[in-house]
């Protein structure tokens, strides 16, 4: 099952997997115009999906007392990928074990020994569970980058709605992040009706602030950071984006 993302999910990501331990929920949501608390949540969220499935550190085995680092690039049948992977990764020194899809060579297992020896007797263990090893070679550099489809678009001047899904009838729900300057700051949604500065047919299903997402009534108070998902009809939709966030916003 895969989870939909919008754009604050991606990039929370993207942060993530370019310094998850040096990077917190402050510093994410300081970029991206939302709390602390809304990133909290959704990185749980993430977590919880399995989207994020969990955070390693980054070994250089060969500087960690002189260790060998080996990728054995195996095949196997099809219909016994996923479990002679679970057996490979059971194998002492194995510390990463990826399943492709090939028709050969669609079992990629990296593993770690102090000698070639060790590398030699996990070259066994793998054969004797009928892994077949079509070549092996030593791993001399590992670069890891984050996703750039997931980072900020920094050529964007002005705010953007985070995410818009359209539904089979042909309307949009459009998330936006509420900005500082946004006309809507600071009113109820009846007042900004009431104000001109929101159209009477959008309809708000709900608000998120500080990681806690809200049902909102007339008199519910819009607060900037706030993440509020909308219902703009076709002829409003420019007007309620203004309104969320800022007034130079246009369609």
């Amino acid at each position: 099952m895969t989870s939909r993302l919008d754009e604050i999910d991606r990039q929370i990501i993207h942060a993530l997997m370019a310094d998850a331990r040096n990077t917190t929920a402050t510093t994410i949501a300081e970029g991206l115009n939302v709390s602390g608390g809304t990133v909290r949540n959704r990185i749980d969220r993430l977590e919880e999906d399995g989207v994020i499935r969990g955070y390693t550190a980054r070994i250089d085995f060969e500087r960690a007392g002189g260790r060998l680092t080996s990728v054995y690039m195996c095949t196997v049948p099809a219909a016994e990928r996923e479990r002679l992977a679970l057996a490979a990764e059971s194998i002492p020194g194995v510390v990463n074990v990826r399943v492709l899809m090939a028709g050969r060579r669609d079992l990629q297992v990296v593993a770690v020994g102090e000698n070639t020896e060790d590398l030699r007797e996990i070259a066994r263990s793998l054969s004797e569970l009928d892994i077949e090893i079509e070549d092996e070679e030593l791993l001399q550099t590992e670069i890891d980058s984050p996703y750039a489809p997931f980072a900020a678009d920094d050529s964007a001047h002005r705010p953007e709605p985070t995410d818009v899904v359209t539904l089979p009838d042909g309307h949009d729900v459009v998330e936006v992040a509420v900005t500082e300057n946004a006309p809507v700051a600071g009113e109820s949604f009846d007042a900004a009706r009431t104000d001109g500065i929101l159209a009477e047919d959008v309809v708000v299903v709900s608000v998120e602030r500080d990681g806690e997402v809200h049902h909102p009534t007339d008199v519910s108070v819009v607060e900037a950071d706030d993440v509020v998902t909308l219902l703009p009809r076709e002829e409003s939709r420019g007007r309620a984006l203004a309104a969320f966030l800022g007034e130079d916003h246009g369609e």
